[in-house]
Order: structure tokens, then C-alpha cells, then sequence
């Protein structure tokens, strides 16, 4: 089997893409297939590259590729996450497939249709420029149909309290992309952008009972990797700054999915980033969301109920500049060490190690 490494820019690491059609559907028995690949990884320096990205081309007629995210979890090789998402994974898998030949050539204006099997996200990958090692792309998360506000809150509210055994913390938890639970950082003793981005372990622990607790409230694994957890709060120039917490600790900017979820949260009344986001006097359109790593901007469309209620629906979302540089590929069977020691030389190039 050929694996491929791919890095989209803001992620905190590589994607390590598989094809889904040589390893088993069975969860148990692919689960112990990873665990092989990432010791193979983790010989060639590639210890830290916790993003797996498993697909194939779509026999759906709508979908251009099959993809399954895999969350490795740090310690054991065979500790893994199947529940979410990752859209830096989504475009480091589409990079990689073109690459072996799974999906027709990349050029400006292609437009390649994921079909995420995690959670069934439809998401549009549109080219906006190739050059020798690197793709640009927008990005947009479509919904097959309106989806009400309603159905993007796990506790059915726009705000909830979570009791981390000591304190108590509101949060929005919000699910578009992926699980989010986004709280305000000044409740946390954050004053401003300048003291959540130079914030440290401290805060970081204290997210992490917050996650959690939500984790708690929605009956999944305490140790796995959602919901996703970012702190927030107004931006010094209209727009929200966010920190984001990830595998294993701080997010060097946040996850596409988190921005998604983030520009998506924004639009549903009384959440926490719609209470921010009015402070700031921009309610709707384009949100400029910026992080430790950089700025994004995201945007949320969004429409009423064809039966008048007032109640809204998400249309879709989209996120646009994404960057992804394909580093290498190499043979996982059997096991060659000369070509792990070149991607190796390649993750350190790269920068992304």
C-alpha cells in the first residue's frame, strides 16, 4: 500500500492519506491496520502526525470521494477517535488523491464533492490555484437541505452550564462540521486578544475540564477528541479573536471546521459568538475570526422557514485562501526505511514537524 502526507496550512499537522479500498471495512481490523501505519510513522520521525485520512473515489452519483477522518490519539499506537470531522484533513486527502490518480487532475475552477462518511457532510472543494507542490482552495460545506437552528444545538439551547466540579461555565454548544463547545474567554479572566493569545497551560487545563464536562453531557469518551473547545472573545478590529484547543494541546490558529462552526454559531440567536458578534456591531456576512497562527474568515448563509416561523436554517458555509502542500508518498508494505527517512526530510522541511 503507497501512504501519502499531505499539510494544509493552519493545521497542526500532516494528514497521513490511505486508500480506503485496501484496508479492511471492518472497524476492529482496520483499527489494527492504523495502529501498524502510525508505528511505521512514528519510525520515520512521524510520531506527531496524529491526522489519518481514508478514501476512495464515490460510488454515490453526487460525490466525487469517500472520506473517513481518523483522530490518532497521543500514547499508545492504537488509540484513535472516529467521531469527527477535519477539514484541513479533507483538503490534504483530495490533494493526496489527485496525486495517485484517484481523481482527475487539479485545476483552477475543478470543483471536487466530499462526501465525509463521519458525520455525512457534503463539502465542495474548489480550486482556486495549483502550483508545483501546493493547491489553493475554497472551501464550502453544503447542507442538502435547510438545516433549523435547532438541529445544530446538542442540549437544545444556545447557551448551557457546565459544572466542572467547582465552577460553572456557560458555553454554545454548537454542531456544524464538527462539535464545538465555544465559551467566552473573559468569563475565564481573559481581558483581551493580547492576554488569550499569550495565555498558557493554565488556561489550557481549565479548557479541558470544560471540554470535558461537555464531553460528559453528551455521553462521549472524556479522553477523546470532541467536542472541540475554543475560547473567545471581541477582536481589536471588528471581528472575534479565538483560541482553540486540539490533539494534544493548543491549536497553532483553529481547525477549518472550527471556523465553520465558529461563522455558523454566529448566526443562531442568543448563542455566546451571536452575543459577541453584536457587541461588535457585525451580526451577519463575513466573519473575521483571528487566531495565534493568523486570520480567517468564514461565512454562514442562512434563511428562514418556508413556513414562516422565523425560525432559521443553515444553507451553507464556506471558508476561502486555504493552502495545502503535498509532501511525498512511500510504501507502508513492506517497509521500506529509505523512503520513510525522505519524508521524514520532507515533514522537516516542510516546517509542518
Amino acid at each position: 500500500m503507497i501512504g501519502h502526507l499531505a499539510y494544509a496550512a493552519g493545521s497542526p499537522c500532516p494528514t497521513f492519506v490511505l486508500d480506503a479500498a485496501r484496508l479492511p471495512r471492518e472497524e476492529t481490523a482496520l483499527l489494527v491496520h492504523l495502529a501498524e501505519a502510525r508505528r511505521y510513522l512514528a519510525s520515520a520521525g512521524g510520531a506527531h502526525v496524529l491526522k489519518i485520512a481514508l478514501v476512495e473515489p464515490s460510488a454515490h452519483p453526487m460525490f466525487d470521494l469517500d472520506y473517513r477522518f481518523v483522530q490518532a490519539l497521543p500514547g499508545a499506537a492504537d488509540q484513535f477517535d472516529l467521531r469527527g470531522s477535519c477539514g484541513h484533513s479533507i483538503l490534504s486527502a483530495v490533494v493526496a488523491a489527485a496525486r495517485s490518480g484517484m481523481l482527475e487532475r487539479l485545476v483552477p475552477g475543478v470543483r471536487i464533492r466530499v462526501n465525509v462518511l463521519n458525520n455525512g457532510d457534503s463539502v465542495v472543494c474548489e480550486v482556486d490555484g495549483v502550483e508545483r507542490d501546493g493547491v489553493r482552495f475554497t472551501v464550502a460545506f453544503v447542507q442538502p437541505r435547510p438545516v433549523p437552528f435547532t438541529e445544530l444545538l446538542p442540549t437544545g439551547l444556545p447557551r448551557t452550564v457546565l459544572d466542572t466540579g467547582g465552577e460553572r461555565h456557560e458555553v454554545s454548544m454548537v454542531a456544524s462540521a464538527n462539535t464545538y463547545a465555544f465559551v467566552d474567554a473573559r468569563t475565564l479572566g481573559i481581558a483581551d486578544t493580547a492576554a488569550l493569545f499569550g495565555a498558557g497551560d493554565g488556561l489550557l487545563a481549565r479548557l479541558e475540564l470544560i471540554r470535558g464536562a461537555a464531553a460528559d453531557l453528551l455521553g462521549w469518551r472524556r479522553d477523546g477528541a470532541f467536542p472541540k473547545i475554543a475560547a473567545i472573545l471581541p477582536g481589536e478590529d471588528g471581528g472575534l479573536s479565538a483560541r482553540a484547543v486540539t490533539v494534544p494541546g493548543w491549536h497553532p490558529t483553529i481547525a477549518l471546521t472550527g471556523a465553520v462552526c465558529l461563522g455558523t454559531a454566529v448566526r443562531i440567536p442568543h448563542t455566546v459568538p451571536w452575543r459577541i458578534a453584536r457587541e461588535q456591531g457585525a451580526p451577519d456576512g463575513l466573519v473575521d475570526i483571528t487566531t495565534p497562527g493568523g486570520r480567517t474568515a468564514v461565512a454562514a448563509v442562512t434563511a428562514l422557514h418556508a413556513d414562516g416561523s422565523g425560525d432559521g436554517a443553515l444553507l451553507w458555509s464556506s471558508v476561502a485562501r486555504k493552502h495545502v502542500t503535498f509532501q511525498g508518498s512511500f510504501v507502508l508494505e513492506p517497509l521500506s526505511h529509505l523512503q520513510f527517512e525522505e519524508v521524514a526530510q520532507c515533514l522537516a522541511l516542510s516546517g509542518a514537524a
